[in-house]
């Protein structure tokens, strides 16, 4: 029932760009894409399932090729952070694309870690841990958590980014503007990626898509702007946490579908 409330919503031309705009804005203050709301918001809406992927992926490069511009602009980036998790999450990304294991183990495993960082951001006062490992025990660290990240990524379908900022700030080894960077990063190249191989087998015709395209450059550009010299940490945190809590909900919607389906 709520769903085909939500679609005779979306269906209005004029509606949908607006909740974009909205997506890309929150999304991008913290280094997100938003590419899991526009996949949901999209199905909802009754977009063809050859044309999701290929536009939730298109319009997450737009928007975290901006907030990377405007985080590196802002020199919030750190490329030694972010580096190793890319190194071991791009090839374990491709290999979980490839494997067929259970995803309800996956599903209940990342709704425990994103009530974990949500538990973090609002009950702890200090969010970061201060790990003192050394520059071999963070890349070691770093790896691990990549590694499993794109294994996650490519099993599920769900991006690492939402995972990887809270980590950053838990880990003590970056501020949040830094995470975000790494975030923005991190998708960017991931999105590249999974773009560069869908294009293989299937194309879109953008032009179809502009008033979207154009809602998620204005929202994503303002947004990462914002995140990148405006927003203090606190606020910056809240709305992960909010964000968080979307992700949450989704996840948990995956789970009881996935469940249903055993």
């Amino acid at each position: 029932m709520l769903e085909q409330v939500l679609a005779d919503i979306l269906i209005s031309p004029y509606t949908i760009p607006v909740l974009f705009f909205i997506v890309a804005l929150a999304y991008s203050t913290v280094g997100l894409g938003g590419g899991s709301s526009y996949t949901a918001l999209m199905a909802i809406a009754g977009y063809g399932s050859a044309t999701i992927p290929l536009l939730s992926l298109t319009l997450n490069l737009i928007v975290t090729s901006i907030g990377s511009v405007n985080f590196i602009r802002y020199r919030h980036a750190k490329f030694r952070v972010v580096a190793p998790f890319l190194v071991s999450s791009i090839p374990m990304a491709y290999l979980g694309g490839a494997l067929q294991l259970p995803k309800e183990f996956f599903f209940r495993l990342l709704l425990g870690c994103l009530l974990f960082v949500a538990a973090r951001i609002y009950l702890w006062k200090d969010t970061a841990f201060h790990l003192e490992v050394g520059n071999a025990g963070k890349m070691i660290i770093s790896l691990a958590a990549g590694a499993v990240l794109g294994m996650v990524a490519g099993i599920t379908g769900i991006g690492g980014g939402i995972f990887l900022v809270p980590l950053i700030i838990i880990l003590g080894w970056g501020t949040v503007q830094e995470a975000a960077a790494c975030g923005a990063i991190f998708i960017w190249l991931n999105s590249l990626a999974g773009l560069a191989s869908r294009l293989h087998y299937n194309t879109i015709d953008l032009m179809a898509h502009v008033p979207l395209i154009v809602a998620v450059i204005l929202g994503g550009g303002l947004g990462s702007l914002l995140g990148s010299s405006r927003l203090s940490r606190n606020a910056m945190e809240k709305i992960l946490g909010i964000i968080i809590f979307v992700a949450i909900a989704s996840l948990a919607s995956r789970l009881q579908a996935v469940s249903g389906e055993l």
